[in-house]
């Protein structure tokens, strides 16, 4: 099944499916499901929405698959999905879907300054960049009423001059919650906390890496563009996150040539180009150093 390439402007079509549907201009929609109103496994096509999304499920969606990787989705739990990740619906029990759908563009991302020295290590650290949580009944309803508000923002407020500066806070403040959640239900690495400059060169790196993966594989290239050295950026990279750079860059590379290899309907040379290698040879070489197997091996399995 071909995926989907999914941009904010399109995402008004899941009004028709929506128990609730509020948007707030290109910055954010916010959609409420409740039991058949979510679509069918058997009729939705995987998707990749070129901004993040944010899944509180309450009940009723069984399974997804976000990239390659399948996941059970267990009741009162949020997802988190990061931009350009491919999603598939699985398995749901329809008269029992209870869950809300956010929305965030890509543009009202950048202008919600988060502080990132507040992300905890956990997340630095997480294997998992696609986090799926189980979290608590109060959790969940206090989640709900931030998404009640910002649902309230967008409907109530619409000629109101202060709606996006209080939709960009609202915001802000779901995320930060959603990582003071988080910090309660993941075991903290036995590490003592990198110096403020050490994490923005690790976020900023990881900035860069989703920006220029497809084009750049070299570790060189993102140090030029830290104005440090390879060397010292990968010092810093391995000790922050337990894996080093060259890993973080293959495994973006890794991850979008399988998602391309499964949903895009391109042939293994069309996806060699589109990944920036010099030929198919070339591709399919890394590929199977990468993953044990070559590209068509990974197409039929």
């Amino acid at each position: 099944m071909v995926q989907r390439s999914v941009k904010f402007s399109d995402l008004i079509s899941v009004k028709e499916f929506a128990t609730d549907y509020s948007r707030m201009g290109k910055d954010y929609i916010l959609t409420r499901f409740e039991g058949k109103s979510f679509p069918s496994p058997h009729t939705a096509s995987p998707f990749r929405f070129d901004g993040l999304a944010i899944l509180l499920a309450f009940g009723g969606i069984r399974k997804l698959t976000i990239n390659t990787d399948r996941h059970n989705i267990p009741e009162n739990a949020f997802v988190i999905i990061s931009p350009e990740s491919i999603v598939r619906v699985d398995d749901v029990e329809s008269d029992a879907v209870s869950a809300y759908m956010l929305f965030l563009s890509s543009d009202f991302l950048e202008s919600i300054n988060i502080d990132t020295n507040v992300i905890g290590m956990n997340y630095t650290r997480a294997k998992d960049i696609t986090p799926i949580l189980a979290i608590e009944k109060d959790e969940s309803v206090l989640l709900r009423k931030y998404l009640d508000l910002l649902h309230l923002n967008a409907s109530c407020n619409e000629a109101s001059p202060f709606t996006r500066s209080i939709g960009r806070n609202l915001v802000a403040a779901l995320i930060y919650q959603l990582i003071e959640i988080g910090n309660r239900h993941v075991e903290p690495d036995n590490v003592e906390p990198a110096r403020s400059r050490r994490v923005n060169y690790v976020h900023e790196f990881m900035r860069l890496v989703k920006k220029y993966y497809r084009t750049e594989r070299s570790v060189g290239f993102y140090a030029d563009k830290l104005f440090i050295s390879p060397k010292y950026l990968s010092l810093i990279i391995k000790e922050t996150t337990g894996r080093s750079a060259a890993q973080w860059i293959a495994e973006h590379v890794i991850l979008e040539a399988k998602n391309m290899l499964r949903f895009s309907g391109k042939n293994i040379q069309q996806i060699a180009y589109d990944l920036n290698f010099t030929n198919q040879s070339s591709f399919g070489k890394y590929f199977k150093h990468m993953t044990g197997m070559s590209p068509s091996e990974f197409q039929k399995s």
